[in-house]
């Protein structure tokens, strides 16, 4: 099959990419140029420097190159706008038969509970593909609009629903939505496991947690794992017309996700749990924790028979591998006061 990627460079796109050429697939992927990315020399790349994020109108000028590289399934691995993904469809109707776009679980209502954006009763769990999504659309705007200048300008116009819905509603082009967790692995530019990391190897004694976050649960993903969940929905045709959440069949709550980076960092420490008010302002919670964040995730496994391809305790091995040799170019020391980590440790001690 020919499959065109579009973005592919970062972090979950080199796994993508590689798993498809596995299978057997004549894979391009369409980017910008400024990141070649970790992909198999069999990859072809086509390049658009000028490619901009939030509109996509250049576009139009690569339509030559569609038509020669004649795709019959796309990824979108970086939708971000209800106009970047008209933009793309307008180039792909004649030429792709289906799109698939990369969305997320921020969709979701209990996502806009937790964020503090919608009000009234904690949605209920499993979340599945038919749970109620945010009525609250753009969820990072400010109540004054950003500078055209500055480079987060796209976070105004950023939402996952309605580009949704364009990518489901064309008529011409068929459409699936892969709705993603926290992914975690190599490659992760959020490093999402080095505010834990970092202490551990810092031969940190305690890691003191939120009692507010220690129960709270978010399904999460290894990055090998939910690159073969693309890679079958963009290879079935069975998932044409459908929406995917993608994530690991269970969410264990923070202070187990925690104690399980510790077993593969190596680390023989204690992760204490205290209440909110007895710790430093940048280690509470900020966010409401009684909303949990669990999808269900048995349609994928059910349809098109998703499962995991890495053991948990392998994935967070080559995670800690990843983030211990490629740190966080810049780490705000405010984050990390040892001093006032031991200090509300020994007055909670005292109390």
């Amino acid at each position: 099959m020919r499959i065109l990627i579009i973005g592919g460079t970062r972090f979950m796109g080199p796994f993508v990419a590689r798993r498809l050429v596995e299978l057997g697939h004549a894979v391009t992927v369409f980017h910008r140029g400024k990141t070649p990315g970790d992909l198999p020399p069999e990859v072809r790349h086509l390049h658009c420097p000028d490619l901009d994020f939030g509109t996509r109108r250049e576009l139009v000028n690569y339509l030559p190159a569609l038509r020669e590289l004649a795709p019959e399934v796309v990824l979108d691995m970086i939708p971000m706008t209800e106009a970047a993904v008209r933009a793309t469809q307008d180039a792909l109707r004649g030429i792709a038969r289906r799109l698939v776009a990369v969305s997320s679980m921020d969709v979701y209502r209990a996502y806009g509970v937790l964020i503090g954006k919608e009000t009234g009763e904690l949605d209920p769990l499993p979340i599945t593909e038919e749970s109620p999504l945010r009525s609250q659309l753009y969820p990072y705007r400010g109540e004054q609009p950003r500078s055209e200048d500055d480079p987060r300008r796209w976070m105004d116009d950023y939402d996952k629903i309605p580009l949704e819905r364009r990518v489901l509603e064309d008529p011409d082009l068929s459409g699936t939505v892969l709705r993603l967790p926290m992914v975690y692995g190599p490659g992760d530019a959020q490093h999402r496991l080095f505010e834990y990391l970092k202490r551990m190897d810092d031969q940190r004694p305690l890691i003191l947690l939120d009692e507010a976050l220690a129960g709270w649960r978010w399904t999460r993903g290894y990055v090998e794992d939910i690159a073969a969940g693309i890679a079958l929905a963009l290879t079935d045709p069975r998932a044409a017309g459908r929406i995917y959440n993608v994530g690991e069949a269970q969410a264990a709550p923070t202070v187990e996700w925690v104690r399980a980076i510790a077993r593969a960092a190596g680390w023989a420490g204690k992760v204490q749990i205290l209440p909110g008010q007895a710790l430093p302002a940048f280690l509470r919670a900020d966010m409401d924790t009684h909303q949990d964040l669990v999808v269900d995730t048995s349609r994928i496994r059910r349809e098109l028979g998703y499962r995991e391809m890495v053991a948990s305790h392998e994935a967070l091995a080559r995670t800690v591998a990843w983030e211990r040799a490629n740190p966080p170019a810049q780490v705000d020391p405010a984050q990390f006061d040892y001093a006032a980590e031991d200090a509300a440790w020994q007055a909670w001690k005292k109390a």
